[in-house]
């Protein structure tokens, strides 16, 4: 396992935290990844684009001049899609452009989404942006530019963690998210992920391998 150090939110180190080989140092699946990322900004699509047939447009219901002996072309209506203002041709119509992807393939995407994070030390964790019970953006601010100077930076945050929530949530070069519903797009689209203590033990399933500050600075000589 690859340890990455728990800073507190004064920025200074407060131990050690072993992250599982299994989820982050796995063999990064490019074709998967794109496939998976393809996949779920499909499903973001609305789908409600639509375009009306020559049949839908209103008018045009009067021939606009008689069949022979003018020398023009024939025509039948003035709203056939050749005329301004008639209807189109194969346009688009609603529909749904979600694409089945098995949870198993999301989740191996993920994988080799983090380990990619991961082996390039870009993977934190922290104890807390915040200590108090206070909000204050500022502080969480001044915590989180002591793990990262990144402006695309991913934040896990734990599904009942409100109080980082809200100090974060105005932070224009943080994105924010849930430990549930962590996503290969979002790690990828992100330079740096930082998880709080408590949004890595939710994500991994059981709380992770902690080692106290100097249990970890002993491991480092």
């Amino acid at each position: 396992m690859s340890s990455v150090d728990v800073i507190n939110a004064e920025g200074t180190k407060a131990g050690s935290v072993e992250l599982p080989d299994d989820i982050f140092d796995v063999q990064a699946n490019i074709p998967l990844m794109h496939q998976v990322v393809v996949a779920q900004l499909a499903a973001a699509r609305q789908g409600t684009a639509k375009a009306k047939t020559r049949g839908e447009v209103s008018g045009g219901g009067k021939k606009p001049y008689k069949q022979k002996g003018t020398g023009r072309a024939r025509q039948g209506s003035i709203r056939a899609p050749q005329f301004t203002g008639g209807g189109v041709v194969h346009g688009p119509v609603p529909r749904d452009y979600s694409q089945r992807t098995p949870k198993k393939m999301k989740a191996a995407a993920l994988r080799g989404a983090l380990s990619d994070r991961a082996r390039d030390s870009r993977v934190h964790v922290i104890e807390s942006f915040v200590s108090g019970e206070k909000p204050s953006t500022k502080a969480a601010i001044t915590a989180l530019r002591k793990a990262t100077e990144s402006t695309k930076v991913l934040v896990v945050l734990s599904s009942y963690d409100e109080l980082n929530w809200i100090s974060l949530r105005n932070e224009p070069t943080v994105h924010l998210i849930e430990a549930g519903q962590l996503n290969t797009y979002d790690v990828l689209v992100a330079d740096e992920v930082v998880f709080t203590k408590e949004a890595l033990d939710e994500f991994l399933g059981v709380p992770a391998e902690t080692q106290p500050a100097e249990v970890a600075e002993e491991g480092n000589k």
